[in-house]
């Protein structure tokens, strides 16, 4: 299929409720075929930014353009958006195939062409063979992707996800999270996704923005975004980081007797340093200064947490290597001389 692709633009967006920000002050460009992650916690606004690209709600102040065309003030239903809801929204009464030419038929599309399509889109979604049954003989990973494939039938400028799979249990969830992006890889509309989950954000998306009360606080992607944080809240919120005393001087932290090189952005004296699980090593030794504290098997990575100058460490290290390890046990601790993020205690 040929890539649907079109700019979306989000310039100074506000939503206010009475004292409440929403949104305060985004800005955001998508690129032609790329797809976003918004992620951050309950209450970010990351839902609230998504509802203003639908035309499901307004912004205070702000625009929306789409290929260039601004689209603030014009309504939901001419704006030729597909959306996925966190709960199917399917028509029980409709067998699969009807439900996904639904939106076909509200355009006026003849029935050849509406079944056409939609059985199209079924193959896609690799449901073609359940295209007569009706929604509730579906699993619920089936039924969302009927509405993925009802989304994308009417071939949508963008398209729109909103917690889509956080109904789901875990491994159907990363079953349908690796069959999104296939799925949008191969029909190459823009796509602007939001979770709260972090493994689902940094595992689909081109570039993911996290944001926190109403603001963007880092657009990146993935691997940027995880091994250099901008903002405390970020190094925080993506990830488990250890928390690690530092001083800093010259752009360089002492981290546990170890000299590694500081972030833009860090504090420039004291504070802590967010170090990753898997940037620690843990080696056996007598005379080490730390201390095993427990040891738990995660498959094939186990995490050991030490006890190291008064404080808890946490390595993430290869189940085989871990087996040598038990609690009460002397060890010395390394860390990884990739920079780190250091910001105020």
């Amino acid at each position: 299929m040929e890539s649907n692709g079109v700019t979306v633009e989000l310039d100074d967006l506000h939503r206010h409720y009475g004292e409440v920000r929403a949104l305060d002050g985004l800005t955001l460009q998508m690129q032609p075929g790329e797809l976003i992650a918004l992620l951050g916690p309950s209450g970010c606004g990351k839902t609230t930014a998504l509802r203003i690209v639908a035309g499901l709600d307004t912004a205070t102040s702000g625009s929306v353009r789409v290929g260039g065309r601004d689209l603030t003030r014009v309504p939901a239903n001419k704006r030729d958006m597909g959306m996925v809801f966190q709960a199917y929204s399917l028509f029980p009464h409709l067998t699969v195939v009807d439900n996904v030419a639904f939106g076909l038929k509200l355009r006026g599309r003849a029935t050849a062409e509406r079944r056409r399509r939609a059985h199209e889109m079924l193959e896609l979604v690799g449901l073609e063979q359940h295209a007569t049954r009706y929604p509730r003989q579906l699993s619920g990973g089936q039924q969302q992707r009927v509405a993925l494939a009802r989304a994308l039938a009417i071939e949508p400028s963008v398209l729109l996800l909103d917690e889509p799979l956080s109904a789901l249990d875990a491994k159907v969830r990363v079953q349908l999270r690796d069959e999104i992006r296939r799925i949008q890889l191969e029909v190459g509309t823009t796509t602007l996704f939001v979770t709260h989950d972090q493994e689902e954000a940094l595992a689909v998306a081109d570039r993911v923005g996290v944001m926190s009360d109403g603001r963007l606080e880092q657009l990146a992607a993935p691997s940027v975004l995880y091994s250099a944080p901008a903002t405390p809240f970020v190094g925080s919120f993506v990830g488990l980081s250890n928390r690690i005393p530092a001083t800093v001087s010259d752009g360089t932290a002492t981290v546990l007797g170890q000299a590694i090189p500081v972030l833009p952005g860090s504090a420039e004296s004291a504070g802590v340093a967010l170090v990753r699980p898997e940037a620690v090593s843990v080696a056996a030794d007598p005379a080490g200064s730390a201390t095993v504290v427990a040891v738990s098997f995660r498959g094939a990575v186990s995490q050991v947490t030490v006890e190291v100058e008064g404080t808890l460490v946490i390595a993430q290290v290869g189940s085989g290597a871990a087996l040598a390890l038990e609690a009460g046990q002397r060890v010395s601790v390394s860390i990884d001389p990739a920079p780190v993020l250091v910001v105020a205690d």
